[in-house]
């Protein structure tokens, strides 16, 4: 992080602090000085390219000036005094300045340029990254379309800021300074006079910053919705079509593009009002200069060559004080953009490593949970008060109602979660005083909805280790009963399967989530309703994969087919977040209790 940002104060994950009001808020406050410091701070590793580029803008800038100056020379030695030697010199001289200020123009303009893409590129990277480093609470509730929204949309727009502020307004601020030191070297009355006009200029500028910046960030917002419909609507297709909803999801988005469309048209309006009213002042201005400077020519206090090098100045400044109200709405767009990124940059995750976090030493003996309790955003407890120890080996099944709590207690164990009371040992090592990738390397995951990616097959079971061996694939694909089908593909294992393996049937696809799990091999395996998606064919061919995965594994499998865990070593029966019965299959029966009814619901109704 930069300087600023590790003097800043973390803006906590809101499901350990903030909520998202109290987040917004914080970032509504967020000053220019602030956004600018941070956005110069993103500059400040390329510090030697624009220093050289400041160079470039300073001759750029003191051209520019002899560009105005040079108008007197012109009109008095050419025009009026008809002098033959400077006419003879002018042109070339002309020549020279326009083609050395073009060349410094270029070079100023292609660095700040690759310096701003650079950021920009740095930024998406480090947003991209800063996002995956988040807790899994964070993705439960920040929609996936306003995520996508500020990695593109928003740094998109902070493109522009840093584009328009580093590159022109620079620049254009040491033209005005080389011009108004050309204006007052000629008339200093007249100077004054123009002086005056440009507090009058910047006020608009800055009346109507405030109000852009409002609606950047309104638009923004309503931005982000509309590419998080957009992804639901293209996501859940088969959804939207077997309950044929499509003009539903065509209102919905058109409602929301709506409301976009008149954010976007509010900011027109003040762009029609802003431009305008700039016209008018620079007119007066303009006139103003006009009729006291030709009374000064009448009067022979001044020459024409040196009024008209003194106007020619006075437009030079003029334009780019004109240029930055036109631009306003497009540096407010991008102030109000990284204001967005920022925040989302400060979002703390909310489960990080310790300071002092250790390895975890290959799992050998027990997982012990002791008092270990749970909640959502501390609201009602999930899990409450339980103790479990699960020896090296042993196939834990756990069952319960719906909403019991089942799937939240294996989450906790890679520590998808952090438990607010207890603890969760591994060979007596707690889960929070080890490495987060340390912990995670020695478990395994399959959960009932298959997340697969748009690669091929060989990548998708090779995910988290692209570097094994193509025979270590094809018997990981074996052991999961997936090769046959894989190998009667037209590419085989170079197939690529589509956005979540949509080619693929469930089956297929749940396969090659096993092979994926069986590659890495890891001491721990966590199988979340593994087969409850799938019709009783593919179930059956899926139960076999399971069974070579399990196999020297402590393993725990939450089941809602009760069918599926006969055969474990134990089966725990969870409800209202409890352990509330505990034994095999037939013990359980026979206990008359939960397990049964929950039992009789499945076989016997």
């Amino acid at each position: 992080m930069t300087g600023e940002d590790c003097n800043r104060e973390p803006i906590r994950d809101k499901s350990t602090s903030v909520n998202d009001t109290e987040l917004r808020i914080t970032l509504l406050h967020m000053s220019n000085k602030i956004i600018l410091g941070r956005l110069f701070n993103l500059i400040r590793p390329y510090k030697l390219p624009f220093i050289v580029a400041m160079i470039a803008a300073l001759i750029v800038a003191g051209l520019s000036g002899a560009q105005a100056y040079m108008v007197k020379p012109l009109l008095d030695k050419i025009f009026f005094e008809k002098d033959t030697y400077f006419l003879a010199i002018l042109p070339f001289a002309l020549v020279a300045l326009f083609a050395i200020k073009g060349f410094f123009y270029g070079l100023n303009f292609f660095l700040l340029e690759k310096i701003g893409q650079t950021v920009i590129r740095d930024m998406r990277i480090r947003v991209f990254e800063h996002v995956h480093q988040q807790a899994l609470s964070f993705f439960h509730k920040t929609p996936t379309g306003e995520l996508i929204s500020r990695v593109i949309n928003d740094i998109n727009l902070m493109q522009g800021a840093i584009s328009t502020v580093v590159v022109g307004l620079l620049r254009d601020f040491f033209q005005v300074i080389f011009l108004l030191i050309v204006i007052f070297s000629m008339n200093w009355k007249l100077a004054l006079i123009s002086i005056i006009f440009l507090p009058a200029a910047s006020f608009p500028i800055v009346k109507f910053g405030r109000a852009f910046r409002r609606i950047s960030t309104k638009m923004q917002e309503e931005t982000a919705v509309v590419s998080n419909i957009m992804h639901e609507s293209i996501t859940g297709a088969p959804v939207v079509k077997a309950f044929a909803m499509e003009e539903y999801e065509t209102k919905r988005f058109s409602t929301q593009v709506t409301t976009l469309f008149h954010v976007i048209m509010e900011d027109a309006r003040y762009r029609r009002i802003q431009h305008p009213l700039m016209e008018v002042i620079g007119g007066i201005g303009m006139a103003l200069i006009v009729w006291f400077g030709g009374k000064e020519v009448i009067a022979g206090n001044s020459t024409p060559g040196t009024f008209f090098s003194f106007l020619t100045a006075l437009v030079m400044i003029y334009e780019p004080i004109k240029a930055v109200s036109k631009i306003n709405s497009t540096v407010q767009q991008g102030m109000a953009a990284a204001v967005r990124v920022f925040g989302l940059l400060d979002r703390a995750p909310a489960i990080v490593n310790k300071s002092d976090s250790i390895e975890l030493p290959p799992f050998q003996n027990a997982i012990t949970l002791q008092g270990v309790h749970f909640s959502y955003d501390e609201s009602a407890e999930v899990i409450k008060d339980i103790n479990l120890t699960v020896p090296a080996g042993e196939i834990l099944a756990i069952v319960g109602p719906s909403g019991s709590g089942k799937s939240t207690l294996a989450n906790l164990i890679p520590r998808f979660f952090d438990i607010q009371q207890g603890s969760l040992l591994i060979d007596g090592h707690d889960i929070r005083d080890v490495t987060l990738k340390s912990l995670r390397d020695q478990i395994a995951i399959v959960t009932q909805q298959t997340i697969l990616f748009n690669d091929t097959i060989r990548n998708n079971i090779a995910y988290g280790d692209p570097n094994r061996s193509e025979e270590d694939i094809r018997k990981a694909a074996e052991a999961a009963y997936a090769l046959n089908f894989i190998t009667n593909l037209p590419e085989g294992f170079d197939t690529i399967i589509g956005e979540s393996g949509i080619k693929l049937s469930g089956g297929e696809r749940q396969r090659l989530s096993i092979a994926r799990a069986l590659l890495k091999n890891a001491p721990i395996l966590v199988l979340d309703e593994a087969t409850s998606s799938l019709d009783t064919e593919s179930e059956r061919e899926v139960q076999k994969a399971l069974e070579n995965l399990m196999k020297n594994r402590t393993t725990f499998v939450i089941a809602h087919r009760l069918s599926t865990i006969k055969n474990a070593d134990r089966i725990i029966v969870v409800k209202a977040g409890k352990i509330v019965e505990e034994g095999t299959h037939e013990k359980l029966l026979a206990l008359n209790g939960e397990y049964e009814t929950l039992y009789n619901m499945q076989y016997r109704s």
